[in-house]
């Protein structure tokens, strides 16, 4: 009896044990701070790319409610290049594609809780078709705490194109136009779809940006190389299901997610 009551006893601890070594020697080391990917912030309900404006302000009182600090982008690569890939209770916000509806729903809201965000604009979209960013939009924006980074100029697959010239427009190009209109520097460029190699994540380096954001594809679980920042995409069922948004917000979530290829 007293060899079962032992076995019994030794069975829990050394389960313990096991958990305390899996968490201190896989998952610690591959925490990391997220980076909340959004698209678009409408009504439509439809799109699995879209959050409705009602729950966008939900999710950043919930932000907001629970503690949690909003930084910046550039606040979150200067921490990984001291090699501190996770901040305590801390979160990036970013956005695709530049979107009207980011100034007219989720700006607003952003305004309120002061809190910064990066939106990945579309150069040759602005002013030209209707449902995304004006250049005036943009900089009324970058006056009050929003950063804007290069998302191509025509929304290319850009492992889909083989012509090195062709290339350099998409990336150099969105760089050169925000930088005209609106005389600021943009020093985070972000992969269409997701989709990047070697050979293009070299040539964002030499365009001058300072990182570069990725969905999940890539190599590592943890966002060491700031040219593949790996981002947890937000959805409206976030809102309704707040155990789900708090694991996106833990910094694990990512850890076990199948990796996509790069192209």
């Amino acid at each position: 009896m007293r060899k079962i009551t032992k076995v019994l006893v030794a069975i829990p601890v050394f389960t313990a044990i096991l958990a305390v070594i899996f968490y201190f020697a896989y998952m610690s080391p591959r925490r990391t701070t997220p980076i909340l990917m959004y698209h678009s912030v409408s009504k439509d309900k439809a799109s699995t790319l879209n959050v409705t404006p009602k729950n966008f302000a939900r999710q950043m009182q919930y932000l907001r409610d629970k503690g949690y600090s909003v930084i910046s982008l550039k606040d979150l690569v200067a921490h990984i290049n001291k090699g501190e890939r996770y901040v305590p209770r801390t979160v990036v916000v970013t956005f695709d594609d530049g979107f009207e509806d980011n100034y007219l729903y989720a700006f607003p809201v952003l305004s309120q809780y002061g809190m910064p965000a990066t939106i990945f604009m579309i150069s040759g979209y602005v002013d030209k078709r209707e449902g995304y960013l004006t250049w005036e939009q943009i900089r009324l924006m970058m006056r009050n705490d929003i950063s804007f980074g290069a998302h191509t100029r025509n929304n290319v697959y850009l492992p889909s194109i083989k012509d090195n010239a062709k290339l350099k427009e998409e990336i150099y190009g969105a760089k050169d136009d925000i930088q005209r209109m609106t005389g600021r520097e943009v020093d985070f460029f972000c992969y269409p779809t997701g989709g990047f190699n070697d050979g293009i994540k070299d040539m964002v380096k030499k365009a001058g940006y300072k990182g570069a954001c990725t969905t999940n594809r890539g190599l590592s679980t943890a966002n060491e190389d700031v040219y593949e920042l790996k981002r947890v995409k937000v959805t409206n069922s976030d809102t309704v299901q707040p155990l789900h948004f708090e694991a996106k917000l833990s910094g694990f979530y990512n850890v076990f997610r199948r990796l996509k290829e790069g192209e």
